[in-house]
């Protein structure tokens, strides 16, 4: 039985509408056959900017349903895929896609398991993609290799600015091709790697590269597995760098001392706001 979503696009709503520019669909219980009903209107929809299907039920069938859509759809700009397990093979549809698209700016696909090869995939969508801005692959566990990958791809990239990988399983070897990109990448403005075992060593690695930084202004490595090795590594880079606005060290493992120096750093740097509320004391 389809249900109300469903129903909707089967009856031409967004086929006639002129007007409408931002489409909510959270939690709408939309399947794969409603998204490929909802796909088949925007393929005629000249208005719509952003689409909001944050948990549902697409899956792999309707990602490649959509995917379709966005290799002919001229005006979306946002399409929220959060949650909608759409998996590898989900993955891999949304990135042929964006090898040709030229109007999505903004893609999140956290919560989707799209594991090491949708990873990979969507590392290199962005070899040929020159219009996403923001990408959110948070709780992927994309890995170290495909994380890896994406770092190599991002050295060259000169249009995404905001990225999102926590919980994806990067390591210390895969942060340190992250520092490459740091010292590379002139486009890169924020970066979250939180909550990933990156350690003393690839504290070490991202600290280097932020040395020679100039463009990032955020970055979140919280609960990062970083004790004082580390931080006192990212304290030596926040010396030098004058771009970093937001540093979030929150529930890692360094000691008080560490902990002063950052926040004397950080009061030192008026414009430059470190946050370290939350690490815990050894």
């Amino acid at each position: 039985m389809d249900n109300f979503s469903t129903q909707i696009f089967k009856n031409q709503f967004l086929h006639s509408s002129q007007t409408l520019t931002t489409l909510n669909l959270c939690c709408s219980h939309l399947d794969d056959e409603g998204a490929k009903h909802l796909a088949r209107a925007l393929q005629t929809n000249t208005t719509l900017e952003a689409l909001n299907l944050h948990q549902n039920y697409i899956g792999a069938e309707g990602a490649k349903h959509l995917a379709n859509t966005l290799q002919n759809n001229t005006t979306l700009t946002t399409l929220n895929l959060a949650y909608t397990n759409i998996g590898a093979e989900g993955a891999k549809h949304l990135a042929r896609a964006l090898q040709t698209n030229t109007t999505l700016t903004t893609l999140y696909l956290r919560l989707n398991k799209i594991g090491p090869e949708g990873g990979k995939d969507m590392a290199t969508a962005l070899q040929t993609n020159t219009t996403l801005t923001a990408l959110d692959l948070a709780h992927n566990d994309i890995g170290v290799e495909a994380a890896k990958h994406l770092a190599r791809v991002l050295e060259t990239n000169t249009t995404l600015v905001a990225l999102d990988l926590p919980h994806n399983g990067i390591d210390a070897e895969a942060a340190k091709h992250f520092a490459s990109v740091l010292q590379n990448n002139a486009a890169l403005t924020t970066l979250n790697l939180g909550y990933n075992d990156i350690g003393d060593e690839g504290a070490k690695h991202l600290a280097s590269g932020l040395k020679r930084n100039t463009t990032l202004t955020t970055m979140d490595l919280d609960c990062s597995d970083i004790k004082d090795e580390g931080a006192n590594h990212l304290a030596d880079a926040m010396e030098t760098n004058t771009t970093l606005k937001t540093l979030n060290l929150r529930s890692n493992y360094f000691g008080e001392a560490v902990t002063k120096r950052l926040a004397i750093l950080a009061s030192q740097r008026t414009f430059v706001f470190t946050s370290i509320l939350g690490s815990f004391y050894k």
